[in-house]
């Protein structure tokens, strides 16, 4: 199982900009990556710079959103719709960005049940709860 370290996260979110600047060859991921990147254009200078971006700290209290960790979360939703996993995630998905008009928010209102599902994990102890993710997305859906 593939396990990056937060600077071989930052490292990959870095070169795919640079990548992206220079016209360059995308892997698949990359382009999905790409992609979220060209949609956050207020990550951009933090990925302009990958040794600064090496040593920043986004901490809660600054109150500065952590670009990899969004980016990041873009590329896990992507894949859960890619392979309907957990099974539905897919027609949740659709149903959010029916609600809300825009993929983009949709996966913005995804990554609030994905960070709870995953906070909570953390504070328990427990594994993940794909059941309660999923039924979060639901009531999500339905406003």
């Amino acid at each position: 199982m593939f396990n990056p370290s937060q600077q071989d996260v930052r490292r990959f979110f870095c070169e795919t900009f640079q990548k992206m600047r220079e016209n360059g060859i995308l892997t698949p991921l990359e382009t999905i990556a790409a992609d979220w990147i060209g949609q956050h254009p207020e990550y951009h200078d933090d990925l302009a710079d990958t040794e600064r971006a090496l040593e920043a700290n986004y901490a809660v209290d600054q109150g500065k959103t952590n670009p990899f960790l969004h980016l990041s979360m873009h590329l896990s939703i992507s894949e859960q719709i890619s392979i309907d996993q957990p099974r539905g995630v897919k027609a949740a998905f659709f149903a959010l960005a029916n609600r809300f008009g825009n993929e983009h928010d949709a996966h913005h209102e995804m990554m609030e049940a994905l960070g709870l599902m995953i906070w909570t994990s953390q504070r328990s102890g427990l594994p993940p709860d794909g059941q309660a993710y999923m039924d979060d997305l639901a009531r999500r859906a339905r406003g």
